[in-house]
């Protein structure tokens, strides 16, 4: 696959993957995975939202008032190309 990536990204793979991928990440990965498999995530996300979404809509409201997403937000206003293109409809995300 590298052949098809840029020079960067293959260099980042090289010093940085092994430091982001590694047994930890496998670890939490097969949790992941198991919660799938044995329906603990469905079960989870059934009751979320039976229960009018209250961890997903915290995140959410904790996600937008993070520093980078309030920086973002305005940087997006200052560029017309952007609402042009509507990349981001609040009304359905």
């Amino acid at each position: 696959m590298n052949y098809s990536i840029s020079n960067n990204a293959e260099y980042g793979e090289y010093v940085t993957g092994p430091q982001v991928i590694n047994e930890e990440s496998r670890m939490a990965m097969r949790e992941a995975l198991y919660n799938i498999q044995t329906g603990e995530y469905a079960k989870r996300f059934i009751l979320e939202g039976m229960t009018n979404y209250p961890e997903m809509t915290a995140k959410r409201r904790l996600n937008a008032e993070h520093p980078i997403e309030v920086v973002g937000e305005k940087l997006r206003s200052m560029m017309p190309w952007i609402q042009a293109n509507k990349i981001v409809d609040k009304a359905k995300n």
